[in-house]
């Protein structure tokens, strides 16, 4: 499947030029209003859930890091190349996800093929988790899917569901680095930032919501 450009990315971001200023922060810490989606109850991880991580099989969703609230996208001129006009990161966000990164290591779970939204904060995020060793994917069809329409919605959600949907082998995981709209979209889940999601993915069947981690969860999961 064939990935939109960079340039046709921008123009459904200008699509959305008209949205109220105070709607463009809907990826930070507050789930947006929209339409009733499916009903949602949190798991939380147990260690068990990272034996069964350590055996694959599994798609992993993790939110971008911390983000400044303060400095909200730039609609309708935000430039994937230019992280200038996007919300950024803060220190405290590279910081969870470089913890994060560490914790999947110390935990022995398997990463296999990685795909990451187009926005800085999801890239900021995979480089400080993931560091130089593992390779992934800018993948145009995560990019968040706050003030959307539905319309222009659809393909982002139909494509994280094959995602999450599609058979991992035994002995690694997919790894996701997205925004919290998009599986609020898709399953009514708003996760806070840097929270890691954990999918059992069913081929035809779909996929299966397992636990969550939350950035302040590993400690307790690796003692």
């Amino acid at each position: 499947m064939s990935k939109p450009s960079v340039c046709t990315a921008f123009l459904i971001l200008a699509a959305v030029a008209a949205a109220p200023a105070s709607t463009l922060a809907a990826d930070a810490n507050t789930a947006p209003a929209a339409a009733a989606t499916p009903s949602f109850s949190e798991i939380t991880a147990t260690r068990a859930t990272l034996e069964q991580l350590r055996a694959g099989g599994f798609v992993l969703y993790l939110r971008h890091g911390r983000t400044d609230n303060s400095r909200p996208d730039r609609v309708p001129h935000v430039d994937f190349n230019d992280c200038t006009t996007q919300r950024p990161l803060t220190a405290q966000g590279r910081a969870d996800s470089a913890r994060i990164g560490a914790a999947l290591r110390q935990a022995r779970i398997p990463i296999g093929e990685v795909h990451v939204s187009p926005l800085c904060r999801a890239k900021d995020s995979a480089a400080a988790a993931l560091g130089t060793g593992q390779p992934y994917v800018i993948d145009n069809d995560l990019m968040y899917t706050a003030n959307l329409t539905a319309a222009q919605k659809a393909p982002i959600i139909a494509h994280t569901r094959r995602l999450l949907s599609a058979p991992v082998a035994a002995g690694t995981n997919r790894l996701l680095i997205g925004h919290a709209p998009n599986l609020m979209d898709l399953i009514g889940y708003f996760p806070p930032e840097a929270t890691l999601v954990v999918f059992r993915p069913q081929g035809s069947a779909g996929f299966t919501y397992v636990a969550s981690i939350l950035p302040t969860g590993w400690p307790d999961l690796l003692d």
